[in-house]
């Protein structure tokens, strides 16, 4: 299964992908990504044969899938599940490389993703969650419908100052709504 909106494309991780996606994700030692994508958690470079070791478990895999634009992987989305006997089911996303940064790429590829849960499983509600210091995060959430379900205040400490835990969701009737107006 591949969906495609504007140039961008995402869909289940094939062999001949992992290359890329190591550079991107697991290569350097200090990739800017990393300033924005839960900062506060310590990066760990991974050589590319233990990635590779990995790879059943993102080749061809129902939660994690990869974000290309025109061509080039840019990007993966993925969930998790926070409970999976009650259905809590959470989502995210990563551009890493910065050139695709703030060209409404992210806000593609999180739409999709979030049509694509909702279309395939039975959930009730689908969320994220952030760090107040990632105000893109938070804006393209609120652009596909999310709504603030959660502020804890002052949780995430990274490079002297203390921010806030965001927690987005979305309910099923809230996405049936989006897809009727």
């Amino acid at each position: 299964m591949t969906y495609t909106e504007n140039g961008t494309t995402i869909r289940p991780v094939k062999e001949a992908d992992l290359r890329r996606m190591w550079e991107l994700s697991f290569r350097d030692k200090d990739p800017e990504w990393k300033k924005w994508d839960a900062p506060y958690y310590p990066h760990e470079t991974m050589e590319w044969e233990a990635f590779y070791e990995k790879k059943d478990k993102l080749v061809d895999q129902d939660d994690y899938w990869l974000i290309e634009h025109e061509g080039t992987i840019v990007g993966m989305v993925g969930y998790y599940w926070e409970h999976k006997p009650s259905m809590w089911l959470e989502m995210g996303i990563a551009i890493y490389d910065p050139a695709y940064w703030n060209g409404g790429i992210g806000t593609a590829a999180f739409k999709m993703w979030r049509d694509h849960l909702f279309n395939t499983m039975p959930l009730v509600r689908t969320g994220y969650t952030t760090w107040s210091g990632n105000e893109r995060m938070i804006r393209a959430g609120e652009k596909l419908g999310f709504k603030m379900e959660a502020r804890i205040r002052k949780v995430r400490y990274w490079n002297g100052t203390y921010y806030d835990s965001i927690r987005m969701g979305m309910l099923r009737e809230e996405w049936e709504k989006l897809r009727i107006e």
